[in-house]
């Protein structure tokens, strides 16, 4: 384990995690789009249109951090809740956002959901489940609140197929992130977990295996930014 404060590890023990995120909060949005060269608008439109979202639905956006994914849901109509397991996130979302009616927040872990069986018509999740220490339980619990029917959309980092481009894109993480990240973050530590932790993470094949684990179904995934990240899909089947 790191013994750094200001950082989790690839442990993800659950308080260091939320305790880097609570540091990084106020800035985290405006840091994203920067290390992101832009990109986080485009994952977030995509992730919207992957989860269709339909007036009157109930909508659970888990690792919402300070909303800002939550807030493209809005304005189809839909009840949005906007989960995460910072307090500081939380608090910075409702600090933005807390004047919107149908959105709200909760502070929820992703194992061990606060939320009735069968709530949400869609549950989605970007860029969080990385960050879990049992992410197969968190798809287990997010299926458990998810109605029968019901559809969940997962974006998250993964690995480029190109052999090329992932040599490109390993180059920017460890050489360019850190820099970029001391000159824009509250806590460039955290952002070398980031790294840590998308160089741990497992391929699209393997998500998409641990997802048919948890019981979705009709589980499929397409690569975004030459499989930076990739949107993966499923459907609760129900009992």
């Amino acid at each position: 384990m790191s013994s750094d404060p200001n950082r989790a590890d690839l442990g993800k023990d659950p308080q260091r995690v939320s305790g880097m995120f609570d540091q990084v909060a106020a800035a985290y949005d405006r840091t994203n789009s920067v290390l992101s060269l832009g990109n986080d608008r485009f994952w977030r439109v995509a992730t919207l249109k992957a989860v269709a979202p339909k007036r009157g639905e109930r909508i659970l956006d888990l690792a919402a951090g300070t909303g800002t994914s939550s807030m493209a849901f809005v304005p189809s109509g839909a009840h949005v809740v906007a989960a995460d397991f910072s307090r500081g996130m939380i608090a910075e979302g409702r600090r933005r956002h807390g004047n919107v009616p149908n959105l709200e927040f909760v502070q929820a872990d992703a194992t061990d959901l606060p939320f009735e069986d069968g709530e949400f018509d869609a549950v989605t999740m970007s860029f969080g489940l990385r960050n879990v220490n049992d992410p197969r339980r968190a798809l287990r619990e997010l299926r458990r609140v998810t109605k029968p029917g019901g559809r969940i959309v997962v974006c998250e980092f993964s690995h480029p197929p190109s052999r090329a481009f992932n040599g490109l894109y390993r180059f920017y993480n460890d050489r360019v992130l850190p820099v970029v990240a001391k000159a824009v973050s509250s806590n460039a530590e955290a952002y070398d977990y980031l790294n840590e932790s998308i160089r741990d993470w497992p391929n699209q094949p393997t998500l998409a295996s641990w997802m048919r684990d948890a019981g979705w179904t009709d589980v499929a995934y397409r690569n975004l930014t030459f499989g930076i990240v990739a949107l993966h899909r499923g459907v609760n089947p129900g009992a």
